[in-house]
This record gives structure tokens, C-alpha cells and sequence, in this order.
């Protein structure tokens, strides 16, 4: 039986505004000299032969639009084949040495795995936002349940989600777990369908509910702080059964 497919999930690295608790929606702000110095530690100690992530194993790679995401997909240093798609033509593969690749996965932009767009709460903290609505006479916020005006909400969150995890199912995990019966074929070069996505804490944690089925307005337990990374695959080999390793 072949290995069963994971995906992993990666946040970015530390930023100013992760470090104080301010939203991070749509702004576009890199990482911090520490948030950069930590997630190539992350690479080295995740990334390898020998390491949680297999280059060789990769199938594919989501990476959010923004510059702090892809950043953080640079300093991993998977190796890839192909020049990643936000580089000018003249530079070289995300090799190391440029010359020996470590992985043919494809890496794609997707704007399903972006941030939540907190709208009319973008750049406040948690604090500030619940200040807010209480001078409004409204009650507390919740994102899970309240979403963001001028934002997302939870329904609209859910819905590219669940579009993304058709897709890694339908193009890189049904075929490998199948074993190509019925004429299927897995995308990529991946020997058993892992699936990487870098992005963003609120995105991501919403992404591991849907991918076991569960409604964000149920709530969310799960954390991932920033540079965190995390596992999902499914149990007994059976695409039925997602779940959170």
C-alpha cells in the first residue's frame, strides 16, 4: 500500500504586527529579522531526506499572494526545480547550489489560501476591536462566529476553502490513495501526493477545521503561532476520513 498523502501547513514568519496582536489581513509587511532567522531554522530541522517534509514527496505547493508567505516559502529552501513564480526570469531555481534540485513540485500563488480579509478591523488587536464594538453596544467578537464587516465572513471563508481542498483531493491525493484505479493520475512529481501550503494563523486554522469536515461557526481550538507548522492526512489510508495528525 503507498504512504498516505499529507498535507502540511506552514504560517509565516514573525512580523511587527504578529508580534503586537494586530490583524494582518491585506497589508503587505515582511518579516522581521528574527521571524526570517527563525523560519530558516524551521527549514533545516523540517526539511529534508530525512525530515518531516520530503522535498521528494511533494506533489505541490499553495503560497498565499503575500510577500510575507512567500518569503517564508524561500527561507524553507525546498529545492525547487522551477524558478518560483514571484522571482525575475534571470534568477535561478530555489535550489541551493542552483544546480541539484530537491523537489518537481509546482508552486502555485492562490488567492483561496490568502488571510482573511478583516475589513473594517484590519490593524487592530483583539482588544481593540472588542473596545469598539462595545462602544457600538454590541457584544464580543468572535471571528468564528461574527466574521469581519466590510471583511469576510465565516461563510465566506469556508467557501474557498472548500474549494482548495477539493482540489488537493480531487488533483493530488484521490489518485495516490486509489492506486491510479480507474484511470486516475496523480498531478506532480510526488511519490506519495504530500501537498505543502504557506500562508497566514487564521487561514490556516480554518483550513484544518474544513478539512475535517467541522463548520468554523463551531469554533476553533486549534493554534498555530507564527513560523508554526502542522499536519493533516487521513485515518486507515481512507480519503473518507480526514484528520488532524
Amino acid at each position: 500500500m503507498p504512504s498516505t498523502p499529507r498535507v502540511f501547513i506552514i504560517r509565516h514568519g514573525e512580523t511587527e504586527w504578529s508580534l503586537n496582536g494586530r490583524h494582518t489581513g491585506t497589508t503587505d509587511i515582511p518579516l522581521t529579522e528574527n521571524g526570517e532567522r527563525r523560519i530558516r531554522a524551521t527549514g533545516k530541522a523540517l526539511v529534508g531526506d530525512d525530515r518531516l517534509i520530503v522535498p521528494a514527496h511533494l506533489a505541490h505547493v499553495y503560497v498565499s499572494p503575500r510577500t510575507r508567505a512567500r518569503r517564508t516559502l524561500e527561507l524553507l529552501d525546498l529545492g525547487c526545480r522551477d524558478r518560483l513564480p514571484w522571482l525575475p526570469s534571470t534568477a535561478s531555481a530555489s535550489t541551493t547550489d542552483g544546480i541539484n534540485p530537491k523537489t518537481n513540485a509546482k508552486v502555485q500563488i492562490s488567492e483561496n489560501i490568502r488571510e482573511w480579509d478583516y475589513g473594517h478591523y484590519e490593524g487592530l488587536t483583539s482588544a481593540q476591536i472588542r473596545a469598539e464594538r462595545a462602544e457600538k453596544g454590541f457584544g464580543g467578537w468572535d471571528i468564528w462566529h461574527d466574521g469581519c464587516p466590510g471583511g469576510e465572513s465565516p461563510q465566506d471563508v469556508m467557501r474557498r476553502l472548500d474549494r482548495l481542498i477539493e482540489d488537493i483531493r480531487r488533483r493530488f491525493h484521490k489518485p495516490v490513495m486509489s492506486g491510479g484505479d480507474g484511470g486516475e493520475k496523480a498531478e506532480g512529481e510526488g511519490q506519495c501526493g504530500d501537498v505543502l501550503l504557506v500562508a497566514h494563523g487564521h487561514i490556516l486554522r480554518a483550513f484544518a477545521m474544513r478539512w475535517i469536515g467541522r463548520k468554523l461557526t463551531d469554533g476553533v481550538s486549534l493554534l498555530l503561532e507564527a513560523g508554526g507548522v502542522g499536519t493533516l492526512s487521513y485515518e486507515h489510508h481512507n480519503i473518507e476520513e480526514p484528520a488532524i495528525l
